[in-house]
């Protein structure tokens, strides 16, 4: 409870010290408050516009369109042009089409004119409801709603060409990279079939040099065993030919028989005409003209069978051969088998000749495989590229298609930039209020301040706290009334000083409040 007085007449003490010294209250109010109020009362009337916009991001192409298409979230290209939106290039723009850009002579001026319009131009953003607030303040109405149009039709312009231009440098982009994998693609294709043709004999076309070279060895092993396995028939065949001669009997033709047993084309016809020769001489003698004109044909035929029998019986390793159907066909059989080997052995050279060539260019393998295996490597990347590119394009066509059928922005104007009346700003109460706190605010911690450093005692507790020495009792001033009347006129000055300030910042509110321009009246 002690501590709690000792704080209360402390501050009391305090207070004592700022009252003494309430001169400085009153200079500092003076110098403050009514430059200060002046000030603020010629301030201009700002007159501020704003307009509100909906952007519906929502898209009914949006989930027909995923994995098709190189879809976008609109969201973040709305909010990016939000961000992009007082960029330079942008507020240039803006000040372009309000015309406030012929408003100024210089350099200087233009810059100062582009870093007011940065910093006055406000968007500001709900957030998850994509609703967007622009704003601005000019001293003429007109001028900012001009403003604030403008920036609106940049951010709505802006945010549907940002698609279609991003659409075109893509396309763009594509197409030139396309174009580019294109050529590479056929130089990388010319460089494999370049190289493919080179080494032909080395690199087959399909699997690789050791897998032919083994493929071939396999086919000179079959074919061997063809030949062997002619051979083998061949033989067998000639030996059953060979028996058959062994046990031939007293019918089998031999040189110079008449070889009965051999069937020739003429064999029919002469028995046809044997059976007619016997019919007509039942019915005719010999001299007729029928008989003798049969006779003289079965001569011819049997005369031209005799020349086929004796060329046949002329050939090699024949003459001593039972001359019947069967063994004309083993004979056959045996000459078809003697070329099928001949034939068998001209491949068989052929595998061999093949087989040794790869065998010599065997240490030639690992390297020309190495170089080959890099081109088709090459080729593959490159044509790999190539064809995602090709992909990519036609999904970009497909987007492009989508976005003209359908955009996937709306924008809704919630509410259209308009000239304001009156004017919005400044708030001068907050201003005078301001400057009155600081003109007072001020002469107090002056007067504070002179009380600690050259400290004035008015009761005799704080001379004991200083010296330490006990107080035993006080004298009076000898003029006290002189010094009451003193103070009474000082208090008289503080008050009508202090009034007059009241007095001026009462003015000023009230009239701020029912905007009347006091200086101005003033003034005349």
């Amino acid at each position: 409870m002690q501590d709690f007085q000792q704080t209360i007449q402390l501050v009391l003490d305090y207070i004592r010290g700022i009252w003494i010294r309430k001169r400085y209250l009153i200079i500092s109010s003076w110098l403050i408050c009514p430059i200060g109020f002046a000030y603020v009362a010629n301030l201009p009337d700002v007159y501020e516009s704003k307009a509100q916009v909906f952007v519906d991001t929502r898209s009914m192409l949006a989930p027909l369109l995923v994995g098709i298409s190189i879809y976008s979230n609109p969201e973040q290209e709305v909010q990016m042009m939000a961000k992009t939106l007082l960029s330079r290039a942008n507020v240039e723009e803006i000040a372009r089409e309000s015309d406030l850009d012929i408003t100024v002579t210089n350099d200087a001026e233009y810059e100062e004119l582009i870093a007011m319009l940065t910093s006055s131009i406000k968007l500001r953003s709900t957030g998850r409801d994509n609703i967007f607030t622009i704003s601005f303040a000019a001293e003429r109405p007109q001028m900012a709603r001009t403003v604030v149009q403008e920036t609106l039709d940049l951010f709505v312009e802006g945010s549907l060409g940002n698609n279609r231009r991003d659409s075109d440098t893509a396309t763009r982009f594509l197409d030139e990279q396309i174009a580019e994998y294109e050529a590479r693609l056929s130089e990388a294709e010319q460089q494999r079939a370049d190289f493919q043709r080179e080494h032909a004999d080395i690199l087959p076309m399909q699997g690789t040099f050791h897998s032919n070279l083994q493929n071939l060895t396999q086919q000179l092993s079959d074919t061997r065993l063809a030949i062997r396995e002619a051979q083998q028939q061949a033989n067998a065949l000639k030996s059953r030919l060979t028996n058959q001669r062994a046990s031939s009997d007293s019918f089998s033709a031999r040189n110079g028989d008449s070889a009965p047993g051999i069937t020739t084309r003429f064999d029919s016809r002469i028995k046809g005409l044997e059976e007619q020769l016997d019919v007509l001489r039942l019915r005719f003698t010999d001299q007729h003209p029928d008989v003798l004109e049969t006779t003289a044909l079965l001569n011819s035929l049997q005369e031209a069978r005799d020349k086929e029998v004796q060329a046949f019986l002329s050939q090699e390793n024949t003459a001593d051969v039972p001359l019947n159907p069967l063994n004309q066909e083993i004979t056959l059989e045996i000459s078809k088998l003697e070329g099928q080997i001949a034939s068998l052995r001209v491949r068989e050279s052929d595998f061999l000749t093949k087989i040794t060539d790869l065998q010599n260019k065997i240490d030639l393998v690992p390297q020309i495989e190495a170089e080959g295996m890099s081109k088709n490597r090459n080729y593959d990347i490159v044509k790999q590229k190539y064809e995602e590119l090709l992909a990519r394009k036609e999904s970009a066509d497909i987007t492009k298609r989508a976005e003209v059928s359908s955009e996937d922005l709306q924008f809704r104007i919630i509410q259209p930039p308009l000239a304001p009346p009156e004017p919005t700003g400044p708030n001068r109460f907050i201003f005078y209020t301001g400057i009155l706190f600081v003109g007072f605010g001020s002469g107090i911690g002056i007067a504070f301040l002179l009380s600690q450093v050259t400290p004035v005692l008015v009761r005799g507790q704080q001379l004991t706290s200083m010296t330490g020495f006990p107080i035993l009792g006080a004298v009076t001033h000898l003029q006290m009334e002189a010094v009451k009347k003193r103070n009474r006129i000082r208090m008289l000055v503080f008050i009508a000083s202090s009034g007059a300030i009241l007095f001026m910042y009462s003015v000023l509110v009230v009239a701020d409040i029912m905007n009347i321009d006091v200086l101005s009246k003033v003034m005349s």
